[in-house]
């Protein structure tokens, strides 16, 4: 498939490492610099110009493409990157889209426009922080069929109960249906079987029923109770979906930030929330806004080190206040992660470049039994899909003992049209109007039926 991506930043970047194995993928950017880089690194067209171009997108060959992506750090030039590619012939556009302002108002631009898909980072990534702040107890947490079936990121810490247990043990004695369907260690990636051993230190991935996460966690005397109140240090665009959707939820909301013309803005907006002006940065003031009785601390400034800096003061606080930090610097996340230094981790490109990757996924599968949610595991080596199961599948109503699955992947969970969660067994099938959750170290699966031999 012949795609075109519109700027050449973090998301660009990475939508053309995760596109141009299997894509022929050209990149449009006004800045002569990234152009080159990108070309020297990846197998890739470069065009340097403004990609809402007529003239720069048919030296694109955008009319020969299937796809425009315009992630532009301009709202405006993606919308009209995607409008002109529309004219153009190209079937399906994505934008990036950032502006609160034009958020009201996506569903009458998308279908005006002809947009495929609208991506709003900001409210991507604060979702992703509430979800966490949801469920203190991990590291990260993504769902799967609205909401039924989750996946949690976890750290096994040095004095772990389950330092040692074989798995087929541990889901023999706890007695609660959750499946450990990755394992993360230093220098490898595992999709574990039965008689796998775990290790403190190791990043565990397990899909449950909320329900069952609860109880696991309780079972290891790790639960922790949805936080009640929050401290957001950093009034941005991410500050004002994440607190929207935080006293949405019940809970109480402060907001901190340097800006005395922003913090007016965001207390004009969100009544509700405590905005307060000053330096988020200063540990005194944040002892004095009762940091030390707060169940939850997000820092989402815009800067990464200042993000650090703050969550790792708030994080060595007595108390068990849950901290997440806002990081899109690749080097910096991966240091931060590796030395357990806090809680969780976001990064709007990174949340961004998922959702992209999804569509794209999904709009290839020929079949409708193609990808409705992706969440990318371990740095991208492993992915968690979430497929549709159709009337007409070769494998329905077939013990799943009896189908072969390629290597590298494992089934993690079915969700039953009636809701009922099922995690997989040998005895156990596959019917119409499930959805089925995937687990694989194979990066390029579009439909459902690439996971058999």
């Amino acid at each position: 498939m012949k795609i075109v991506i519109v700027g050449a930043g973090k998301v660009g970047t990475a939508l053309t490492a995760q596109f141009s194995q299997e894509n022929e993928v050209t990149v449009i950017d006004q800045n002569p610099q990234l152009i080159e880089n990108i070309i020297n690194i990846y197998d890739v067209m470069g065009v340097c110009g403004n990609g809402a171009s007529y003239a720069v997108q048919k030296e694109a060959g955008t009319d020969k493409a299937e796809l425009l992506i315009a992630t532009a750090s301009s709202d405006e030039i993606n919308i009209l990157a995607c409008l002109v590619a529309k004219k153009i012939g190209v079937r399906h556009t994505i934008a990036r889209i950032r502006k609160p302002e034009y958020e009201e108002q996506l569903r009458f631009m998308r279908g005006e426009l002809g947009l495929s898909m609208a991506v709003n980072p900001e409210k991507a990534t604060a979702r992703e922080i509430a979800r966490v702040l949801r469920f203190p107890a991990a590291m990260k947490l993504e769902s799967f069929s609205k909401g039924r079936l989750e996946l949690v990121e976890y750290r096994l810490p040095e004095d772990s109960a389950l330092n040692g247990i074989r798995l087929s043990d541990l889901y023999r004695n706890i007695r609660v249906r959750v499946l450990i369907c990755a394992v993360a260690r230093p220098g490898e990636t595992i999709i574990p079987s039965g008689d796998f051993c775990l290790r403190s230190g190791d990043k565990i991935y397990l899909t449950a029923s909320p329900d069952q996460l609860s109880q696991f966690f309780q079972h290891l005397g790790l639960f922790r109770k949805r936080a009640s109140s929050v401290m957001i240090v950093g009034a941005s665009k991410i500050c004002y979906y994440l607190a929207s959707e935080l006293l949405k939820m019940g809970m109480s909301v402060k907001i901190i930030d340097q800006d005395q013309q922003r913090c007016v803005e965001m207390s004009e907006r969100l009544p509700k929330a405590l905005t307060i002006v000053g330096d988020g940065a200063n540990l005194e003031l944040l002892y004095e806004e009762g940091l030390q009785q707060t169940d939850a601390f997000v820092a989402i400034t815009g800067i990464d080190e200042a993000n650090i800096l703050m969550a790792l003061c708030a994080a060595r606080q007595p108390g068990n206040c849950k901290v997440v930090a806002k990081i899109n610097r690749r080097s910096l996340v991966d240091l931060v992660s590796k030395e357990e230094l806090i809680d969780s981790v976001v990064s709007a490109s990174s949340v961004t470049t998922e959702l992209i990757v999804q569509y794209v996924r999904s709009m290839q599968s020929a079949s409708g039994s193609g990808v409705k949610t992706l969440h990318r595991l371990v740095d991208g080596a492993v992915e968690a899909l979430e497929f549709g199961v159709g009337a007409n599948a070769p494998f329905l109503n077939i013990p799943l003992r009896n189908l072969e699955l390629k290597s590298g992947i494992l089934l993690a969970g079915i969700v039953r049209r009636s809701g009922e969660i099922v995690i997989p067994t040998g005895s156990d099938v596959l019917q119409s109007g499930d959805d089925v959750i995937v687990v694989t170290t194979d990066t390029t699966l579009q439909d459902i039926r690439d996971i058999f031999q």
